[in-house]
């Protein structure tokens, strides 16, 4: 999936540290979510669609992405 970044607004959350290791995310046209790596802002990013990024988030919540 492609999307135009260019006037995206990122954003780190309000739990970040401030350091130069962090998620970036931004809202997108059509409702979209960009996410990236705040040490390469002008890399990859990844694109969600609403209903991906409440599922990912959702599993965040519930502990499905923690290492073992």
């Amino acid at each position: 999936m492609s999307a135009d970044l260019s006037g995206a607004n990122w954003f780190k959350s309000s739990r970040s540290q401030g350091g130069k290791e962090c998620v970036e995310a931004a809202f997108l046209d059509g409702d979209m979510v960009g996410v990236r790596d705040s040490k390469n802002p002008t890399g990859p990013a990844l694109i969600f669609t609403p209903r991906e990024w409440d599922a990912f988030t959702a599993g965040i919540q519930r502990g499905e992405l923690d290492q073992a």
